[in-house]
């Protein structure tokens, strides 16, 4: 394989003209979201993107770095602000590293056992998951949340018990901010 060159550009945010471009809707993400009327009607409403990501086209092999950028969009469905799907990895013993750019938001992190955590995510900050954490982005401010990420080309990604399992705290706007509660139930 040869060197890959990328190129980082911000208005809009994307990762070179090469990058492969996922696009995730607000249909693609039932079953997230609390509040499934709300969610349902913004699918009728014109089903608004909530986030993107740009890859480069790198190999799934054990010694490569994948690596790339997502541009979550602010909004909210209900009380709860837009958010990535969240996922581990399949390989529960890789890592993977957030640098954001632009906009402001939180990561959410839990563990297999349930502990959680919620890191700040903006400028100047560097985030680093451990192995065995699932995580998701949820954009807290009025702008896109704009990150790079970096993880090994072999994790994969194990979006299903996230599914099934959720995580234990939500992100609801409570007067205008941002507030972390615990989800109600066993």
């Amino acid at each position: 394989m040869d060197p890959i060159r990328s190129e980082l550009t911000w208005e809009p945010a994307q990762l070179g003209p090469d990058a492969v471009r996922t696009i995730r809707r607000t249909s693609d993400l039932r079953g997230l979201f609390v509040d499934a009327a709300s969610l349902e009607e913004l699918v009728r409403a014109g089903d608004p993107v909530v986030y993107e990501t740009y890859e480069p086209s790198i190999p799934e092999g054990p010694g490569h770095l994948r690596y790339g950028l997502t541009v979550l969009y602010p909004g909210h469905v209900g009380r709860e602000y837009f958010m990535t799907r969240g996922h581990f990895h399949l390989r529960r013993e890789t890592a993977e590293v957030y640098v954001p750019l632009r906009g402001r938001g939180v990561l959410v992190l839990q563990d297999e056992l349930g502990r959680c955590r919620v890191e700040d995510l903006h400028p100047g900050v560097v985030v680093y998951v451990p192995p065995g954490w699932a995580h998701r982005s949820v954009n807290t401010g009025s702008e896109p949340l704009v990150f790079f990420y970096v993880y090994p080309a072999d994790a994969g990604h194990d979006y299903e018990t996230v599914a099934r399992s959720g995580f234990r705290v939500r992100v609801l706007a409570q007067d205008g901010h941002p507030q972390v509660v615990p989800v109600e139930g066993p």
